[in-house]
């Protein structure tokens, strides 16, 4: 159905966004200036962010999302055959008993039933997979230009209401004096998307800032500079002025994770239909745990879960 599809492919925003722009982890020795090649710095940086993914250790932590009609916070474990998550509060409130049981009751049922993890890791996969294809389409999808290293502008730290004796992790925690350089981004025009995930990359422009000292990418200010229609509108529009903003922090000597994202996107699906995502995730309390099997993970939340009764 191809509202479905536009609703799909809006989605993915973040993700794709974010996995893309990622890629602008570098050197203090490479930043580009006017007589530097930015392309092929860029090109440099995608290697290096899929040398980091490879190196990345499980973590557990806590999600929060916030909708128009609702947030809500969950607490994830990586695992060899993907997440696994645990409902922990909804609207800020604890689950009362019964949504707790059923809860429980949910994960008991993926664990009596691995065809139903395996599905979540092959969307896991596919995402993953979407990711590296945009990156390797980045040099070529934008021109950018260095302007200066400022301070970097650090957001409020991550405000996810907890609720009972939840396990406490690492908070992210920025430097107060650290350094940034500022870079901004424009469309390439004579780039063409190879399909219609990469055409929302045509109209999109912004700023990023990477952090000095760790070489990786602290914040992405992006906005939609013109409308993006997918499939010459039929399928559906977002309009001109959407924004996004992402913001990863260090939690580890060298682990740097996605905590903050702010989403405003309009559009219309079947040229008629409304369509809007405004949306803000954050991550916090991150702990690395041991490589796992998912089942494991499940053990592990439940045993937490009848604690925190």
């Amino acid at each position: 159905m191809p509202a479905a599809i536009l609703r799909k492919l809006i989605q993915r925003v973040p993700i794709l966004i974010f996995g893309t722009m990622l890629g602008l982890s570098c050197s203090a020795q490479t930043i580009p200036s006017p007589a530097q090649d930015a392309a092929a710095l860029v090109r440099r940086a995608v290697a290096k962010r899929l040398a980091a993914d490879a190196a990345h250790h499980p973590l557990e932590f806590l999600f929060y999302k916030k909708d128009d009609r609702r947030s809500f916070v969950q607490q994830i474990v990586e695992t060899r055959q993907g997440d696994v998550a645990m409902l922990v509060s909804v609207n800020g409130a604890p689950l009362p008993p019964l949504a707790r049981q059923r809860e429980l009751n949910r994960l008991n049922t993926l664990a009596a039933n691995p065809a139903m993890q395996q599905h979540r890791q092959s969307r896991e996969q596919a995402d993953q997979a979407r990711i590296d294809k945009l990156l390797r389409m980045l040099p070529d999808a934008f021109l950018y230009h260095y302007d200066e290293t400022v301070p970097c502008n650090v957001s409020a730290l991550p405000s996810i209401p907890l609720t009972g004796p939840i396990p406490a992790g690492t908070q992210p925690a920025p430097a107060p004096d650290a350094q940034c350089y500022h870079l901004t981004f424009t469309p390439n025009p004579n780039w063409d998307p190879p399909d219609l995930e990469s055409k929302v990359l045509r109209g999109m422009a912004g700023d990023v800032l990477i952090e000095v000292s760790n070489e990786r990418l602290h914040q992405l200010n992006a906005h939609l500079i013109t409308d993006v229609d997918f499939g010459w509108g039929i399928v559906g529009r977002l309009n001109k002025g959407g924004t996004i903003f992402l913001e990863q922090d260090r939690i580890g000597p060298n682990d740097w994770e996605l905590t903050h994202m702010r989403l405003d996107l309009t559009g219309k699906a079947l040229m008629v239909k409304p369509l809007s995502f405004r949306m803000n995730e954050e991550e916090s309390r991150f702990t690395q745990v041991p490589p796992m099997a998912y089942t494991e993970a499940i053990r592990m939340l439940e045993s937490q879960a009848e604690g925190a009764k």
